[in-house]
Parts: C-alpha cells; structure tokens; sequence
C-alpha cells in the first residue's frame, strides 16, 4: 500500500484548487543491490561500505574549509543524498556510527565543522529515503531518533544553524504524509522536559520551525504548537520568549479567506487574539497596582506578579509585530480589539527603550497595513475612545498612529477626514502638553498632503487662541488660568 500511495510533494497542489489533471511520480524506485550492480557503480559501493574510508572522509570534509567560512554545503548534502536514494539502507549502519564520533568530537576547533558534516549526511538521509520501501524507513528511524536526541543535547550557537538547514532541506518540497516520521519527531520536541538550559529549550523551538515546510499542509501540527507554545508567553527567560513569539506568529499564517471560501483546520487567529486581549488586561492591571520592585534598605526585591505580567507584555507586542511580518492576512477584527491596550501600554514601558520602540513598531504596523472599509470604520471608533482616555501617554500614542496610518492608507481615507479633523482639533487643546504637541505635528502634516484642506476659518480660529490672554479675574484678583494656557498653547 505505502509504495502505491500517491504523494503530492509540491505544497501549491490544492491550496486555490485542485487541478483537473495531477501528474505524480509512483512512490518506488529501483536500488542497487549487489547482484545487480554494474562494475562502476560497485566502485562506489565498496568505499562507502568501508569504515575505514568513511572516517578519511569525513575527517576530510570537517577540515575541508577555511575558517569562518563554514558554511552548510547544499553540494555535499546533494551528493550523499544520492548515495542513500541509489544504495538504500546498506550503508546506513556504517553512517549512523560515524555520526555518533562527530558529533562528540572534543577538539574544540573541530566541533563546528564536525555538527556541520553530521548535519549534511542526516539531511541527505531523510531526502534520500524518499522512496525507501515502509520497513527500510522505520528501521532507519529507529536509528536516527535517538541519535537527533543526543544532537539535541549537544547543540551549541555555532551548530544550531546547521541542524536548522538539515531539517530545511530534508524536508524540502515533500508531502507531509511521507514525512510524518520527521514530522512526529519535531512536534515532539514541544514535549521534552525542561532541562534548565535555556539555550536547549530556544534550540528545540528553532527547529520546530522547520516545520513552515510544510506550509498550509499540516494544520493538526499547528494546532497542537498553537497550545502548547501559548503557555510559556510569560516565560522567565527572554530567549524563550522571543522564540516563542514567533512560533506562534508562524502558526496562525494560514488563518485566510480565499474568494472560495475560509481555511477551517487551522488555529483561528481572531479567538486566539481575543484571548490575548483577556490576558494583557489582566496583565496590565497586575503591573499597575504592583511594583515592579520594592526596596527595602539595601535589599532589591523582585515581585514575581509584576515581573510575569511584564515578560507577558514584551512578549505580546513582539508577538503583534510578527504576525504582520509572517501572516498572510494579519489584519482581523481581533487586532482592532487589542489596539487600544497597545496605546495604553505605552505608560508601563516608558522607561524601558527596548519595549518602547518595540512598541511603536508593533502600532506602525497596523498603520503601514491597507485598511478595508469595514476595518478603518473600526479602528477610527477606536480611536475616538482612546483619545477620551484617562491615560495621557495612549491618547498621544492614539493621535501619533493617526497620523502614520492616514499617509499609509491616503485614499481609501478620504470619507474619514470630517471625523478625524475632529479627533485632531480635540487633542490639539488636550490638558497635557505632549498630546498637544503630537496633534499639532499630526494636523500640520494633514494639512500638508492635502487630506484637510486648509481653510480662512481655520487659520482665524488658531489666531483667536493664539492670543488668548494667560490670566483670568477670580474674586478680583488675577491668576493665570491653566485652561487658558492650553487654548494659547493649542492655537
């Protein structure tokens, strides 16, 4: 049964529609045995057959590269891969052991190249079992999980790219079907137990990421890392976080509607977002009501609550950015919800350059997105509120991303501008200083692309409050008036 499947290894097969005529290669190939072998092939057969010529070999293969120039060989990796698909799984077992030496290898001026060597050789087996027969394959999986478990364990920052680039190209243009065994191997990596090396756990997400491969083709996989990854957004480590971050981006990029219709299978991103929301608002009040850190005499004391709520924080408006960055279609009604939390997170990282910026660039995105009718309707009612706001730093956060989403979406804007010539006019003599100064650079640059068309009443009315005297008479005596102050100020 498994040699007269038929395997689409193209992931475009099915993704708008299927063709009327698919042409697929018979999963079967003819192998060389020793009976069959013709003398120039056998050649080749018995030096790789022979222990003694594999360790030359790839000794020759470690140090064959200058330093700082290693580098993953697609070269090598296509050569041994020819050698799995024509020869089959005799030559395994000499491989297997030698991979077992590189990959231990204690010259440290070796280990790089060792990892790199070791990575090509498992590469080109996975893609050269393609046609393996159902026994040949479990029998070399069989070998080969164990052997990436103790891969996993002795990976380093100068090896894990390598490792990386294996499961790329091992699974490069093939159906999921016939790479469930690798498949089944990545996913779980999700379920190995922390072993406290940070470096460990950031490294088996990497590799998790192999599985984009795949593409749309696998959405029972992405649901499974969807649930599990959401439960580490609050990871004490920073690295983790990041990763994490990205994984989860990654899941929800085949969350679309097609003219034919709307993917079902995979993680939906609008409820997935929406619980997101739930969890920043809680986040948010945690810190709010929390210090981050109480001094007591000479003692910092850290309280775990406000540090949770905070790496949940960073890690959502990394999260936000890179769903931009990877998803398909990144704007949902969801996205709209969570804007206003975006602008008022902006008190919370204020001291905190890294998250601020971050921040900033996670709302730009919004901005920079083309917005729909039904999506710029949406986020302008957002934005009315969010300049009614308490909190002065998410009402200048609100008119600064008016500004930048107007210019990025100038045309489709045109019905909005009464409203928001409204929203500015109203910010421009907001009670804080800094609002004010944003919302005059934002109407100034309105007034400069031509989207408000400026005006005789408009220029008398900024002259008007441009004189507004300073000072006021209460019980006869003269004050200067705050309210005043912001009528001159505004004008």
């Amino acid at each position: 049964e498994w040699e007269e499947t038929c395997f689409l290894d193209k992931s475009f097969h099915g993704y708008y529609k299927w063709p009327k005529i698919i042409k697929y290669p018979m999963n079967k190939r003819e192998r060389y045995t020793k009976e069959n072998m013709p003398e120039d092939v056998a050649i080749l057969y018995e030096r790789f057959i022979d222990n003694n010529f594999i360790n030359k070999f790839t000794q020759f293969m470690v140090l064959d590269e200058e330093k700082g120039k290693i580098s993953f060989d697609a070269r090598r990796f296509n050569m041994f891969k020819g050698l799995f698909r024509n020869y089959g799984s005799a030559l395994v077992d000499n491989f297997i052991e030698r991979l077992y030496i590189l990959i231990h290898e204690k010259t440290k001026e070796k280990q790089e190249g060792s990892h790199r060597v070791a990575a090509e050789i498992v590469a080109a087996m996975i893609r050269g079992s393609k046609y393996w027969t159902i026994e040949m394959l479990d029998d070399l999986w069989k070998k080969l999980t164990p052997f990436l478990n103790e891969v996993c364990l002795n990976l380093g920052p100068e090896t894990l790219s390598y490792w990386g680039s294996c499961f790329k190209l091992g699974l490069e243009d093939e159906d999921p079907r016939r790479m469930y065994r690798p498949i089944e191997y990545l996913r779980s990596l999700t379920n190995t137990h922390a072993s406290g090396n940070t470096f460990l756990e950031t490294s088996r997400w990497y590799l998790l990421q192999t599985i984009t491969n795949f593409e749309w083709r696998v959405p029972s996989i992405w649901c499974f890392i969807n649930e599990q990854a959401r439960e580490l957004l609050d990871h004490p480590y920073k690295a983790i976080r990041e990763r994490i971050a990205i994984i989860l981006s990654l899941s929800l990029t085949f969350d679309v509607t097609l003219p034919n219709g709307q993917a079902t299978r995979h993680p939906k991103a609008n409820p997935f977002i929406d619980m997101i929301r739930e969890r920043l608002q809680q986040a948010i009040e945690i810190y709010e009501k929390t210090p981050l850190a109480n001094v007591s005499g000479q003692v910092v004391e850290i309280d775990p609550k406000a540090r949770k709520a905070l790496n949940f924080i960073e890690t959502v408006i990394q999260l936000h950015t890179h769903l931009f960055s990877k998803c398909l279609q990144p704007i949902k009604d969801a996205i709209i919800r969570i804007f206003p939390y975006l602008c008022e997170l902006e008190s919370i990282v204020a001291n905190d350059d890294f998250i601020r910026k971050s921040l900033t660039v996670s709302r730009m995105c919004v901005a920079m997105t083309y917005l729909h009718k039904h999506y710029m309707e949406a986020l302008i009612e957002q934005l009315e509120q969010i300049c009614s706001s308490p909190k002065w730093h998410a009402r200048r956060a609100a008119i600064e991303f008016v500004q930048n989403m107007i210019f990025c979406n100038l045309f489709n804007a045109r019905p909005y501008a009464q409203r928001l010539r409204q929203l500015v006019f109203k910010c421009l003599f907001d009670e804080q200083f800094e609002v004010r100064t944003v919302a005059s650079v934002t109407l100034s640059g309105f007034y400069q692309c031509g989207y408000i068309q400026i005006n005789n009443d408009d220029l008398k009315y900024f002259r008007v409050m441009s004189k507004t005297s300073y000072f006021t008479k209460v019980d006869g005596k003269k004050i200067t008036s705050a309210e005043n102050i912001v009528k001159r100020h505004g004008g």
